[in-house]
């Protein structure tokens, strides 16, 4: 191949131009009055490929192109070949036509001989409108809940309870009302009650996250449960996360005027699991919390009811939060079943441990368990430590292993049984950690952890006691419900932790293996368990 005959066929480039001809061409192509100075420079006429460099900085091949006296005579200097095949693409000599019938599709089809694309094509195209994600956002049906709370609290009654089922995003749904208070009362603070552990981490650990993304200024977090302490004095603008025992621990021993103290700061009051609210000693820790009358009170909970047959303490539930309840705004009859449906919760299979052939309880015992709405203690532990009784619960733990699960949450009668329970699927080698009130706070994470964690080993906690509300472990796709019990709170609560959907990062399905009567009301469907207390709140 020779210069003059760089690609035959598929145009050529301006290097390749200035590459076939000469370079007094070249020279008449730059800008004749810094010709001078580049010779000067160079020491004598600038030639060969230094002049060739020259022109490929200083000459727009594009703009020369689209000035008729140069692109006439870049015409008439091109190599024959090269005059043949872009006559091919023009459909006419290039060289005969006239200046003024360069229309806009022919000029197109010169620059694309020479390589030069239109702009629109040079670069991508920047697109006008991007979807922008939010680091702390909601779900449809979670947004509508916040539009719904937020008049109730800022107007007449300033009480509510947003009810959403386990797994569903109560808390963090709960934080976009937190952040709009904050913002919206500078400065100002919110206290959130909650007993237990693991629902206040949970309640510092969201309201971190929350505020990183929805805040506008600088606040504090505090925590005040436990060992931690707080001088409320200084907290003028924040969070602070309480520990019910613990602020009643402080009205009994130490300082029984500080919900007082702190209540002209307080703009609003959230108590997680809100049926647990009028018992007298919370209802005392909240109520002077509220003095303020600009103080709202948010309840958070997924069983909003006290039992399942005491209408009356239910009704009193629902009068503390003056009738106001937000829960499930989406599409159809049945809430849950869209949650499902759209993966928002895993579906749920239900079994009886007593259901397997030879593994049947007394009827006398069976009886003794239906006729109490509150199991005697005693019952259960005679019950829970029966030989009959843990091999049940063994046989269908290890039935679910083989079965593929390899996230089991397990909830055992008593302390004894937990233990006895953990030490036997240990010892047919079934990894399994027992978590009680009394097990280190660095056992209990670091079970937790390989808990949630992605290892695909089988991993069984085993828990008194302690895991029932603020767990969160998505994977988990089987619990196993093995201490009686006729409370449809904490049989709600139980079937929660294994509930989360995909959408949630949880599993599709999960399997429920139980030990309470299918037949109590609620007990066996968690749609119907979820209206259970519909008409106290009508």
């Amino acid at each position: 191949m020779t210069p003059d005959q760089p690609n035959v066929g598929l145009g050529m480039t301006a290097t390749q131009f200035f590459e076939s001809i000469g370079d007094q061409h070249v020279r008449r192509f730059l800008d004749p009055t810094i010709l001078p100075t580049l010779d000067a420079v160079f020491g004598g006429d600038v030639a060969g490929s230094k002049l060739r460099h020259v022109a490929h900085v200083l000459i727009d091949f594009d703009a020369l192109l689209a000035r008729p006296h140069d692109r006439e005579r870049v015409l008439r200097l091109l190599p024959k070949h090269k005059q043949a095949e872009l006559q091919g693409r023009i459909g006419e000599d290039p060289r005969e036509i006239c200046q003024g019938d360069w229309t806009a599709d022919k000029l197109k089809q010169l620059r694309g001989f020479f390589g030069l694309m239109e702009q629109a094509d040079l670069q991508p195209q920047q697109l006008t409108v991007t979807d922008i994600q939010s680091t702390y956002g909601l779900f449809d049906h979670q947004r509508r809940a916040v539009r719904q709370l937020m008049p109730m609290l800022t107007e007449n009654d300033r009480r509510a309870v947003l009810h959403l089922p386990t797994g569903v995003g109560k808390t963090r749904t709960a934080m976009h009302v937190v952040s709009n208070i904050l913002r919206t009362n500078e400065p100002s603070v919110v206290i959130w009650l909650a007993s237990g552990e693991e629902l206040l981490d949970q309640a510092v650990a969201a309201f971190r996250e929350a505020w990183q993304s929805l805040g506008t200024r600088t606040v504090k977090l505090g925590s005040m449960w436990g060992n931690h302490a707080l001088d409320i004095q200084d907290f003028t603008d924040g969070f602070i996360a309480v520990g019910l025992a613990k602020a009643w621990a402080m009205f009994a021993r130490k300082d029984p005027d500080w919900a007082v103290r702190l209540s002209s700061k307080v703009r609003l009051v959230v108590f997680d699991e809100a049926h647990q609210s009028i018992a007298p000693t919370y209802q005392r820790i909240t109520n002077e919390l509220l003095l303020d009358y600009r103080c709202a009170l948010l309840g958070l909970t997924a069983t909003p009811g006290r039992t399942w047959a005491d209408i009356d303490k239910d009704r009193k539930l629902a009068e503390y939060f003056a009738g106001n309840k937000v829960t499930l705004d989406v599409p159809g009859d049945n809430p849950i079943e869209y949650l499902i449906d759209n993966g928002f919760l895993a579906r749920p299979r239900f079994r009886t441990l007593f259901s397997e052939p030879g593994i049947q309880l007394e009827k006398s015992e069976l009886d003794r368990i239906a006729n109490h709405l509150e199991i005697p203690e005693a019952l259960i532990t005679s019950l829970s430590m029966s030989e009959q009784y843990v091999a049940a619960v063994i046989d269908g733990i290890s039935r679910l292993v083989a079965n593929g699960h390899r996230r089991i949450l397990v909830f055992a009668a008593t302390v004894e049984h937990a233990r006895i329970i953990g030490a036997i699927l240990v010892a047919r080698d079934i990894r399994s950690f027992v978590i009680t009130a009394t097990t280190s706070r660095y056992r209990r994470e670091q079970a937790l952890r390989i808990f949630r964690s992605a290892d695909n080993s089988a991993a069984v906690v085993v828990n008194f006691g302690v895991l029932t509300t603020g767990f969160d472990a998505p994977k988990a796709s089987a619990v196993v419900i093995a201490r009686p019990t006729q409370s449809l709170v904490l049989y709600s609560q139980m079937v929660g932790r294994a509930i989360r959907g995909p959408q949630a990062g949880g599993t599709e399905t999960c399997d429920i293996l139980t030990v309470v009567d299918p037949r109590l009301p609620g007990f066996r469907d968690v749609a119907e368990a979820f209206l259970n207390w519909e008409d106290i709140w009508s």
